[in-house]
């Protein structure tokens, strides 16, 4: 094995015969450039309506429910679409929610939600995973939007522009705190502690 990767090295540290340097390194210039083209193409594409609602699972049930909320069709014209919710802005934090969302795939390929009975079945899990990962992130996709900064606090209600002044203000709660299911349907909250 030792002779293996020592006659392998000596091939790699070896000078190319018939390119030069400058040709290598124009080749990988421009052979980094298609890559990351392409991989910035196709992580363009994956936060895309189409692409997200491409699946029945997600277009028959999660998409079904934001069509009838405020974050869909509301005075402003302004919609939000799956990626403004479930997928950071910030590049790096992007790359780390793409990497963590691919296993989702398997449950596309093992068929976990698909139906509307094993969706509904898995729904508080699926719900609680995405509360836990907003509560750790300080709701940052919300924050996308909504700015504490923007807020006109004599046109909330008064409730809320408590909650807003004082929880939110001082890091005590973050927005998924007071607002699950402001985009899609509540699962059964019967025995989720703090949940009436």
């Amino acid at each position: 094995m030792k002779n293996f990767l020592i006659r392998y090295w000596n091939i790699f540290k070896k000078p190319p015969v018939h390119l030069s340097f400058g040709g290598i390194l124009l080749g990988g210039f421009l052979a980094g450039i298609i890559f990351w083209g392409g991989f910035n193409t196709a992580m363009e594409l994956t936060n895309t309506e189409e692409f997200c609602t491409g699946c029945h699972e997600m277009r028959n049930n999660v998409y079904a429910e934001l069509q009838t909320t405020i974050h869909y069709n509301n005075r402003s014209g302004v919609r939000a679409i799956c990626s403004d919710c479930h997928v950071p802005h910030n590049w790096t934090k992007k790359i780390a929610r793409k990497m963590q969302a691919s296993k989702e795939v398997w449950g596309k390929l093992f068929g976990t939600i698909n139906t509307r009975e094993k969706f509904e079945a898995k729904r508080l899990e699926l719900a609680e995973h995405e509360w836990k990962r907003f509560k750790e992130n300080d709701s940052l996709e919300c924050r996308n939007c909504h700015q504490f900064e923007s807020m006109d606090f004599t046109r909330q209600s008064a409730r809320a522009a408590k909650q807003h002044s004082t929880t939110l203000a001082s890091g005590e709660k973050t927005c998924i705190d007071c607002h699950k299911g402001i985009a899609h349907q509540l699962p059964d909250m019967s025995g989720v502690e703090g949940f009436h």
